[in-house]
């Protein structure tokens, strides 16, 4: 699916460096503010041992996991929203993206200089979301001005959904509420998406610390995590340095090394994992002597939009699907076994989609 993070930050806290561990992608990293300009774009595989398992059993000549898109986008300053630094364009890469990865620095290093003078990761997230709140006011203020007066003298039940909803927009972020805080009906919400606000979309903070703080945390980090739980969102802890190393190894030299660390999976796994989870996502396979994959649908999805994923075809023609579900496999160790144990279904067209699900399409065009 073309779901994807874009990761922001203030300059030098360490998102290029993230980013290039995440997608083994040559983004430059240096020590010295917009050196990211154009913002760089990394498809990185979701890591799922459930597809391993499957594989381990059904035997495919081929193994091909889900994946998802982070774009690296360069650091914002104070004064974004005016244009300050190269704001306007960094907003513009921010407002295509589907969810907010903010990266914030929670170590001290002295040979990495910090464009506010000092490390406090609670002032860099309220330089970062301010700008964001700031550039999504003035879009609904513009709005404003042309929906209050259609709103006066209109009957059109749209439009004063619209205008209640813009009403509802503005109060909330001259109150300092992000969009995504401020209480709107779901009419109100599908009216607002034609805006593209920024602090409409979901947020992940990712708490870059050294290899100290990566077990147990620090101050710095405590102050985040305090901070998004107000805001109802989720912090992920990273050693981005460490995870630099870590990309370079050989998956054999790489799990010698975590070990040591006494780690289980890189921190990187638990970045994609929590942004998948941003992001509404689930995994559905498909299982067969030629291929075992994984395909990736937001929440919710019903069979003949999953196998639309695959294929257009697949949904035009859907008829149905003949599902089961992975951990089945695991517990009776083929597909025969779950057929004998009376837990190979066939869905029809209304049948939601579960994560783990292995699915096999019907269909005719």
């Amino acid at each position: 699916m073309a779901l994807n993070c874009g990761i922001v930050g203030l300059p030098n806290v360490g998102k290029s460096t993230i980013f290039n561990a995440l997608t083994a992608a040559k983004a430059q990293a240096a020590n010295y503010p917009f050196c990211t300009i154009d913002p760089n774009v990394g498809i990185v595989s979701v890591p799922d041992g459930r597809l391993d398992r499957i594989a381990s059993i059904v035997k495919p000549k081929r193994i091909v996991p889900t994946t998802m898109e982070f774009i690296d986008i360069a650091g914002l300053v104070e004064g974004a929203s005016k244009g300050e630094g190269l704001g306007n364009q960094f907003l513009g890469h921010i407002r295509a993206t589907d969810a907010i990865c903010h990266i914030v620095r929670c170590f001290e290093d002295p040979n990495v200089i910090h464009v506010a003078g000092g490390v406090n990761p609670v002032h860099d997230m309220d330089i970062i979301n301010t700008e964001l709140l700031l550039a999504d006011l003035e879009t609904v203020e513009k709005r404003w001005v042309k929906v209050e007066k259609a709103a006066k003298s209109s009957t059109d039940a749209k439009v004063k959904t619209e205008a209640d909803g813009l009403k509802k927009l503005l109060e909330g972020l001259r109150e300092g509420q992000s969009a995504r805080q401020v209480a709107l009906s779901e009419e109100e919400l599908a009216s607002a998406q034609d805006l593209h606000l920024i602090t409409m979309k979901p947020v992940l903070y990712v708490a870059n610390v050294d290899e100290h703080g990566l077990k147990d945390g620090n101050t710095w980090v405590k102050r985040v995590e305090e901070r998004a739980a107000l805001e109802g969102a989720e912090v992920v802890r990273i050693c981005g340095a460490l995870e630099s190393e870590i990309a370079l190894l050989e998956p054999e030299e790489r799990m010698e090394f975590l070990q040591e660390l006494g780690l289980d999976e890189p921190g990187l796994n638990r970045l994609i994992h929590a942004a998948y989870k941003l992001l509404g996502l689930i995994t559905y396979f498909t299982a067969g002597e030629q291929e075992a994959r994984a395909w990736t649908i937001p929440k919710g999805t019903k069979a003949p939009q999953a196998a639309g994923v695959i294929h257009s075809d697949f949904e035009r023609g859907f008829i149905r699907a003949e599902a089961y579900h992975c951990e089945n496999l695991f517990m009776f160790g083929s597909e025969q076994a779950v057929k004998e144990k009376g837990l190979y279904r066939s869905e029809g067209k209304e049948y939601v989609v579960k994560d783990g699900d292995i699915l096999f399409f019907k269909f005719n065009v």
